[in-house]
């Protein structure tokens, strides 16, 4: 029996992604990974990577606190909507706990709020007042990094709440886009970039 070789999660992640021109606007390039996520050995290689940042990045773990071998987030935050997949995987596989960082006007107790632009528009993200304590360890959790504007909403709001954000963590990151310089001097973690 010969050993097949593992492909390398790029390129799994590239050769399962459909590419939807002028998807939701004229002129944006969408990533559907709904295909990548009813993979499920192309799933589990995926949430597994987005966990690696606490589990072997010495920078994420210095920043959260961690010493080496220990776990550098406590929860996990998922961005709406496909992050609220990706975000509940890791979660569950860490063992910790998942915050949902939601659309305006979805949830329904105190909430704070950020605005940001989208390659697209303009937005607003809120996330629950209580849902972080003041110094826990946060990765947060996305499908595509692009501008940057979502992810950047997304840590304001957790470092707003006193978090600590060990990570971010990515399934694709649009690098032409430039979003990574948003989150600076933060982490970020892409199983994909192109």
């Amino acid at each position: 029996m010969t050993d097949q070789p593992v492909q390398p999660l790029d390129e799994l992640i590239a050769s399962l992604t459909v590419d939807i021109q002028d998807y939701p606007e004229p002129g944006v390039l969408f990533r559907d990974l709904t295909p990548v996520f009813a993979d499920g050995p192309a799933f589990r290689r995926v949430v597994e990577g987005l966990a690696a940042p606490g589990d072997s990045d010495p920078r994420a773990a210095a920043l959260a606190g961690s010493r080496a071998g220990e776990r550098a987030f406590d929860v996990v935050v998922g961005v709406e909507a496909r992050g609220f997949l990706l975000a509940a995987a890791v979660a569950l596989d860490a063992g910790v706990g998942v915050v949902p960082v939601r659309k305006a006007g979805k949830l329904p107790r105190e909430r704070i709020a950020a605005d940001y632009d989208l390659e697209y528009g303009t937005a607003t993200l809120e996330l629950h007042a209580d849902s972080i304590r003041p110094g826990q360890r946060v990765l947060v959790v996305d499908d595509v990094l692009a501008t940057g504007g979502t992810l950047g909403a997304a840590v304001s709001l957790v470092e707003q709440l006193g978090g600590v954000v060990s990570a971010v963590a990515v399934v694709v990151e649009l690098a032409a886009l430039s979003g990574r310089e948003k989150l600076v001097p933060h982490t970020v973690h892409s199983l994909w970039l192109t």
